[in-house]
């Protein structure tokens, strides 16, 4: 930030996005573990997700850009971050040295005069720490997430894990040997080669449970359009890879996932439902693939960045936060919000809804 310069901000219609890409990736590029904050990402979940009310709001300091956010209206007086499911923080940038709390302090300067909260959605607390609450800043808890340290030995960090995932997966080994079953792990790394992927992703998604929520990934609907083409930008940039797992000739699991620096970031895991259950295809897979990544030597960090289930627990021990905070325009509003939230009926803190917790 140039020195003794105020932080200014300045709200403009989304559809001016691409004008301000240069300043938002060179901010998005320096977010640790984040690609997904990077252009080549919101673009395109713009595209596919967004309603035209979203809004770009600009920081400068002096005549420069030192962040950005992308905010719509969530109700009367209630702003929130842009917070569609395929991304896993709130699309927010900010220059080194400038704390979140200061940003979203000042931003209510830019808002229409009718503004009273502003909710900045899944904060990363490994790029911003969570702040206490205090004045009319509220944060909370949204979930933990999990990721893995590439260090050391691969075979040092798998006898570091449970005992029941290493013999699980020799168990599963044994058994498709006898069965003269063989794995394939194939690594895509060409643009080319996305449409096809997503259409067999699409497919295992299709053959689960998901189809019958109508969340399946398919070539033609919102989700496969955003990842064909989400997927294309990083793979033409050497960043993103598609794990894609078979058994023989039958495809059997997938990953998608795209890079930063020395991150890998797991996207999206599909596996096939329909393979016999003796079988974890997405077990074996990550087993090969975290093998590939400890011998290629640059990644240093895995991130799956959903709420942390069992299975992630059975890669890992490391969690951190991911919490929501809530900036009100006077220190009154968020006093009865607290005097209201304490004589409700509790809910799970852990896992509030984006648009409730963050306003």
């Amino acid at each position: 930030m140039e020195k003794n310069l105020p932080i200014r901000w300045d709200l403009t219609a989304i559809a001016d996005f691409d004008r301000h890409t240069d300043d938002w990736d060179r901010l998005a590029t320096a977010v640790p573990a984040s690609p997904f904050l990077e252009s080549g990402f919101i673009r395109p979940l713009l595209a596919q997700f967004g309603t035209g009310k979203e809004q770009l709001a600009c920081a400068r300091s002096g005549e420069r850009a030192v962040g950005f956010a992308i905010l719509e209206p969530a109700g009367f007086g209630r702003w929130n971050t842009f917070q569609p499911s395929q991304l896993p923080v709130g699309p927010v940038v900010l220059a080194q040295g400038i704390p979140l709390e200061e940003a979203v302090s000042s931003l209510g300067s830019a808002l229409p005069a009718t503004w009273l909260a502003i909710g900045m959605t899944q904060i990363d607390a490994h790029v911003h720490p969570m702040p206490a609450s205090n004045g009319a800043s509220a944060p909370s808890p949204y979930i933990q997430t999990a990721w893995v340290e590439i260090a050391g030995t691969y075979e040092a960090y798998w006898e570091s894990r449970g005992k029941n995932l290493r013999q699980n997966a020799r168990k599963q080994r044994r058994k498709l040997a006898e069965e003269s079953i063989t794995t394939r792990l194939e690594v895509l790394r060409d643009p080319a080669d996305v449409a096809a992927a997503i259409a067999e992703y699409g497919v295992l998604e299709s053959a689960g449970w998901k189809a019958g929520g109508g969340t399946a990934i398919h070539p033609d609907n919102a989700q496969g359009k955003f990842y064909r083409a989400m997927l294309e930008n990083f793979l033409a940039a050497g960043r993103g890879r598609i794990y894609r797992y078979s058994f023989n000739d039958q495809v059997v699991a997938f990953d998608l996932c795209i890079e930063n620096a020395d991150t890998l970031v797991v996207l999206k895991t599909a596996y096939d439902e329909r393979v016999n259950k003796a079988y974890s295809p997405s077990t074996l897979m990550r087993e090969e693939a975290f093998q590939q990544i400890w011998t290629e030597g640059r990644i240093r960090r895995v991130e799956f960045f959903g709420k942390i289930m069992d299975w992630h627990k059975r890669w890992t021990d490391n969690a951190r936060d991911l919490y929501h905070l809530t900036r009100f325009r006077w220190n009154w509003i968020k006093a009865i919000k607290d005097r209201s939230r304490a004589t409700a009926t509790p809910a799970d803190p852990a896992t509030p809804p984006p648009s409730e917790s963050a306003a």
